[in-house]
Order: structure tokens, then sequence, then C-alpha cells
């Protein structure tokens, strides 16, 4: 599904990401993680397409295709969902309203017609009764006045109501308490298939006890410098980074 070359990229004449290759399999969660400043955030940005980066060398494939031209919003449209760190507050735009425009958008890059109004509004049902979000949530207009959870539970209402192929989550367990973090984490178990891929970005074990990934990454200074199973983590929470840090060196 995703296929990253020898990723070189970075901000201002400063290299952030230096040298990354990365897999990902349909049906499969792969967990990043990393120290400050290591770039995790960069990498989901740049998978993303967001235009403070610069790629300068390598190559970002999607089903084989390269995708480092397109636009932010083409790479949505091809089904790339990315759950930012600190989702922004739109208001005067519901949360239904917000999300029907975006799936229309999608639509009709595909060519398609916009979804009937009764189908969507089966969909939004359904997907909130699975989630477990109340529908006057619905109806507040985007992010605005939502706590920490609350704005982490509408990006996993958005990611299920988008149906995409990767979703790159990042830092989805920040500020979240452990209730709001068993929600958050109970949602995208739930949307989780044979056909689409998750990428988490985390600083903290704790989140894959609840999204248990098939592949922990540690990224260090622009690199991808060891990987391993869900056991990588409980290591990293029990040693830290600088252990890596040594094996790295020596």
């Amino acid at each position: 599904m995703l296929d990253i070359k020898n990723l070189h990229a970075g901000v201002e004449d400063k290299d952030i990401l230096k040298g990354i290759n990365f897999h990902v399999n349909p049906g499969e969660v792969h967990a990043i993680m990393g120290p400050n400043g290591s770039g995790k955030s960069t990498f989901a940005s740049i998978i993303a397409g967001k235009e403070d980066f610069e790629v300068t060398k390598g190559e970002i494939l999607l089903d084989g295709q390269d995708i480092i031209d397109m636009a932010p919003e083409e790479r949505a449209h091809k089904g790339i969902f990315l759950s930012f760190q600190y989702p922004v507050e739109i208001p005067g735009v519901t949360v239904t309203n917000f999300i029907k425009t975006a799936i229309n958008e999608t639509r009709k890059a595909k060519g398609l017609k916009d979804m009937p109004a009764g189908e969507m509004l089966k969909m939004i049902k359904e997907k909130a009764d699975l989630l477990e979000i109340d529908r006057k949530f619905l109806s507040r207009s985007l992010n605005e006045g939502f706590s920490g959870g609350e704005k982490k539970r509408n990006e996993i209402f958005q990611l299920a109501m988008l149906e995409p192929k990767l979703a790159i989550l990042d830092e989805t367990d920040s500020g979240l308490d452990i209730d709001a973090l068993k929600i958050v984490a109970n949602g995208v178990n739930k949307l989780r298939n044979p056909k689409n891929a998750v990428v988490l970005i985390t600083h903290y074990q704790r989140l894959l006890d609840y999204i248990v990934p098939d592949f922990v990454h540690v990224l260090m200074d622009g690199k991808i410098v060891k990987s391993g199973t869900k056991e990588l983590a409980y290591e990293l929470e029990e040693k830290g980074y600088d252990w890596i840090k040594e094996e790295v060196k020596a």
C-alpha cells in the first residue's frame, strides 16, 4: 500500500528526515515512536502532503503511484487521512456539514455525484452509534469549545466517515485521560479491516496497550534506527531511548 524509499526532507535548509525507508501493507498497524525533535510529526505531515516541508530526495508511493508532487487534497482523495495533534477550530461550520462537504468533495474527485441525503444521514447515524457519539455533538461547530478528548473523538468520527486506505494518527493520545484514550482507541479498533492500514505516532507505550501494533519503529535524528514488534514499545517504556542511541553508535 505505502512504500517510502530513501526519503529526505526538511524546512528552510534544515534537514529533518535523513533517508527513511518504510513499508505498510493493507491490514497492518505500524507505531512510530521516538524522542522529541526526532522527526515523527514531520514524517506524518510529509506523507499527507503538508507544504511547509520540502522533499529533497526519495519516493512516496501509494499503491505503486508516486504522490510526492500531489497536493494535500489530492492525497486525501487517494485515501490518506491525517489526524492532527492539535485540531483547528472552525466556528460556524457544524461537525455534520464539515463531514458532508469532505465526503462529497472526495466523491467529486472520483467522478461521482454527491451522496444522497438519506444515505448520508444513515451513515452518520451508524458511525456515531459505533463510536458512542451523542447526536447533539454533531450539530456543534467543528472543534469550537471542544475538550481535548472531544476533538480527538471527532477526528475518529471523521476517519469512520471517510473510510480512508491509510490513517495517520499523529499523537492522538496527547492530552487524553485514560477514559478518553480508551474511547478513541476503541473507535480505531472498530474501524480496522484487511483493506486499510494505520500509522500511529506516539511518545508513549500506553496507547499501544489499546491499539496493538503489528510493528513498532523507532525514529531518531531523522532516521528509523530500529524496528520490532509490540515488545519493543515495552522495552522503550522501561529503558528510554539512550540504549538505542548507544546501539546505533556501536
